[in-house]
């Protein structure tokens, strides 16, 4: 089956297809399907965010889409920067920039329970939609560590573990992460969808 991601986040894309390889899936960006539109990320919440994209892609170009919405959550700080995790130190996204928000509004924070969400938003032709979520749970240290990954990375530590992602192995971020949760959700939920076309 031909599934539209709808992201030309590279970062975001190979993630997914690293995920879903063993899957009979054929998944492409939505550049290579075609679509050169912006899409304004402007809902409140992952849920949101996630449905207008995939509804957006599915609707347009009359396929099969799915996106997701994702971001970091810090008990702390009121679960910011939430859905406004990539531009959280404005435009244009700037990865490092944002670590730097993050850590000095933290400056004096010892509670660094954090957790990263992801909801994936199904889509089919008509604009149909149905949504799944993935959760890590974990805490942010005091400094970047690592080069792997993206975003907030280099700061997460997931439960159970002592490497940021940004440190351990792409197979096991790829095992454990809010994104794999979610996929792996997405495609438990969504089985027979992905079998019949």
């Amino acid at each position: 089956m031909k599934l539209i991601l709808a992201s030309n986040n590279p970062h975001k894309i190979r993630e997914i297809c690293s995920i879903t390889e063993s899957m009979s899936l054929h998944v492409v960006s939505a550049a290579e399907a075609g679509w050169t539109g912006e899409i304004e990320e402007d809902g409140m919440t992952f849920e949101e965010n996630a449905a207008k994209k995939a509804r957006t892609i599915a609707v347009a170009l009359k396929e099969w889409a799915m996106a997701d919405d994702s971001g970091l959550e810090v008990y702390a700080l009121q679960m910011r920067p939430g859905v406004f995790s990539a531009r959280y130190a404005g435009e244009p996204v700037d990865y490092k920039k944002n670590n730097e928000k993050l850590l000095k509004e933290m400056t004096n924070i010892s509670d660094r329970r954090a957790r990263f969400c992801c909801v994936i938003a199904l889509s089919d032709p008509s604009g149909k939609i149905e949504t799944v979520a993935g959760i890590c749970e974990g805490h942010v240290i005091f400094e970047p560590r690592g080069t792997n990954g993206f975003g907030y990375d280099p700061l997460f530590v997931p439960d159970g573990y002592n490497l940021t992602f940004a440190e351990l192995p792409s197979e096991i971020k790829n095992k454990i992460s809010h994104r794999a949760r979610a996929v792996h959700a997405a495609m438990e939920k969504w089985k027979h969808i992905f079998k019949s076309h």
